[in-house]
Order: C-alpha cells, then structure tokens, then sequence
C-alpha cells in the first residue's frame, strides 16, 4: 500500500511540473511564485514563452512574456523586459523596464519606463525614471536620475548622473555629464566632460569640451575643444580656456610659478580682458615695419615718479618707481593700456624701453660722428 501511495505521489508530482514546465495555461495562471528549470514566476503570463531558457526571475504581470531561451534576466515589475526573447543577464526593475529589449545583453534598469526603448543595446545602466527611455543599440551607457540619457537611442559610452543630463543626446558618444541637466542640449558633440549644475547646458554639437562648475559653458553650444572652469564660456568659440568670472574672483595665486627659474622664455602679459599671452616680434606677424626716427621723442617728456601704492595693495608700502598712465596718455596714449571698461589702467613699459633704445642709438650716433671729426 505505502508503494502503490509513493508511486501516486511521484506521479502527480511529475504531472504538476509537466504543467508547469511547458503549459503557458498554467503558468498564466500562477500567482504565488512558480518555480521552473530554475526559473522563478510570479504575475499573469510572466515569462510565459519560455522553451529552454534557465535561471530567470519574472515578478509582475507579463514580465518577461516573451523570452523563449534567454537566460539569467531579472524582470520585476508590469511588462518589465516584455519582448526579451533571447537576451541575457539583463536586470529590469519598475514597470516596462527594458519593455522592448530583444537580444541586448548585461542590462540593468531601475525605475519605470528605464530602458524602454532598448531592443539590442548591450552593457547599459539606467537608474531613475525613464532614463535611457529611448535607447536602442547604444551600449556601455550609463544614466543615473530622472529623465537621464532619455533621448538616446544609439550614442555609446556615454555617462549621465543627475536629471536630465545629456536629456537630448541622440546619436553622440563619450560623454561625461554629472549634474542637473549637465549636457543637456547635447545631440551629437563627443567626447565633452561637464561637472556641475546646467553645466554645458546649450551645447549642441561641441565636442571635445571640458567644464566644471555652477552654468560653467552654459554659452558654448558648438565650439570644440574648450576649457570653462567657473566661467559661462563664449558661444561658438573654440580652443579658449576660460577661468573664473571677471568681477567675481579678484585675485589669483598659482602656486610652482613664484621662485621657479626658467632659464629661457618669453615674459606672459595680461590683456585688458583679462586674456593671458606673449609679445610676438618676428617679422611675420608684422605690417608697415619702418624707422622709429622722431617718434621715440616722446619719452623726453616723460616724468619719471617714486611712489607708494595704496595699503590695500601694497601693505607694506614698498617704495615704487615708474611713470603716472595719466601724464604718459597726455604725451602719448599709444603709451598706456586700458582696462575692460576704458579707462586708463598702466603704462606700456615695453614700449618705452623701445623708446628708450632708439634714443640712445640717435645720441649715440652722434657721439661716433663728433668724434670722427
């Protein structure tokens, strides 16, 4: 009798995972976690194409509905990963997570509507509501917050954390983005790194960009290859580096330059604009080259001064040499420099030292003849 009752038992048993194992009626029908060639299922037709695939977990109604053979995915949540058929290692959590994945692989998808989209891209990870919604074939993208990465569809490589960074990227690839809306007009500039809130923002098709800070490059939209730290940058230009904002910091210290000996090199000036550079003298970058003759006179005018600067510069009160802008722009304005708003600011001295040479070459010349007679 206890023979004829295990034989029942082993029976029945085989005919449940039979039912189970290939009857999509079945598994239609199972609401409290069915467990199948290691696959997991809970929810109305989870998972209910399956042939041969193993070691798929499907929670929530038509999760994994039509994966045939893929094997090791994850779906939790309403139509989570509903058109996987053979793709694998794929992670979907949130309603119509990763709905259209077909065959992408090594997926991972937290929020609602994450990875919509998506049908073959590979090796992306999307945190947040409808981030990476309209991906594709993209792959190796990663979008954390809201609304990140939403509008791609086949860039690559492309990292977004915070909402709506790289919102509009399309087609573009390489990029960084960390902040609100960092990158956000971006649709196929690469290889562009933003770091702060709005960072970027307005860039289009600029590529090769680097920003860090509040709105830093919020003007650039298709220049390439610029460098905005603190500052909204410039729209269209390309190759500048931009540090700070004119009125917001008001000093500088850079440290390895004081008491650093080059032995050779050019002395760097500053341009009213605050634009750093060097004078160039070669031939080639000059027109109307001619004789300084007369007009070197002009330093003879000069008024050479001592003085103090003000405390607020100058707390110690070092003693100072040099000329008054004021009274050298009374003899010659092409003498001085203006600042950004006009006004007279310093004086060239590398013009007067011009100045100076000619006028010592003239007296000069005029010794050699007193002295030839």
């Amino acid at each position: 009798m206890k023979i004829k009752t295990n034989i029942i038992y082993s029976a029945f048993a085989l005919f449940a995972f039979t039912c189970f194992a290939l009857a999509p009626q079945a598994r239609a029908t199972c609401q409290d976690a069915c467990l199948t060639n290691d696959n997991t299922v809970q929810g109305d037709d989870a998972l209910i194409s399956l042939t041969s695939g193993t070691d798929n977990t499907a929670n929530g109604s038509n999760a994994l509905l039509n994966n045939t053979i893929g094997i090791e995915n994850t779906a939790t949540g309403s139509h989570a990963l509903y058109y996987n058929t053979t793709g694998n290692y794929n992670v979907a959590n949130g309603d119509y997570a990763l709905y259209s994945n077909t065959t992408g692989i090594d997926n991972d998808a937290f929020g609602s509507g994450t990875m919509l989209s998506n049908t073959t891209g590979s090796k992306n990870s999307a945190i947040g509501d409808v981030a990476l919604y309209r991906n594709t074939t993209g792959y190796g993208n990663a979008a954390s917050g809201a609304n990140a990465l939403q509008e791609n569809t086949i860039g690559s490589n492309n990292t977004a954390n915070g909402a709506f960074a790289l919102f509009n990227n399309t087609t573009s690839s390489d990029n960084t983005a960390t902040g609100f809306q960092a990158l956000f007009s971006n649709t196929t500039g690469r290889n562009n790194t933003a770091n702060g809130y709005n960072a970027l923002y307005n860039n289009t098709t600029g590529g090769s960009n680097i920003t860090l800070g509040f709105q830093a490059g919020l003007n650039l939209t298709t220049g390439n290859s610029n460098i905005d730290i603190g500052n909204v940058g410039v729209a269209g230009e390309s190759k500048r580096i931009r540090i700070g904002t004119a009125g917001t910091q008001t000093k500088t210290f850079i440290a390895g330059i004081s008491g650093a000996t080059v032995a050779g090199g050019v002395g760097v000036i500053v341009g009213s604009n605050g634009q750093l550079g060097t004078v160039v003298s070669s031939e080639r970058f000059k027109d109307a080259i001619k004789p300084m003759d007369k007009a070197s006179e002009a330093i003879l005018a000069l008024k050479p001064v001592t003085f103090h600067y003000k405390k607020d510069l100058d707390p110690e009160g070092v003693p100072q040499f040099g000329l008054v802008a004021e009274d050298v722009e009374k003899v010659n304005p092409a003498l001085v420099a203006r600042d950004a708003d006009g006004n007279v600011y310093t004086v060239r001295y590398d013009a007067v030292n011009a100045m100076l040479l000619n006028e010592f070459l003239k007296a000069h010349r005029k010794v050699e003849e007193q002295e030839a007679t």
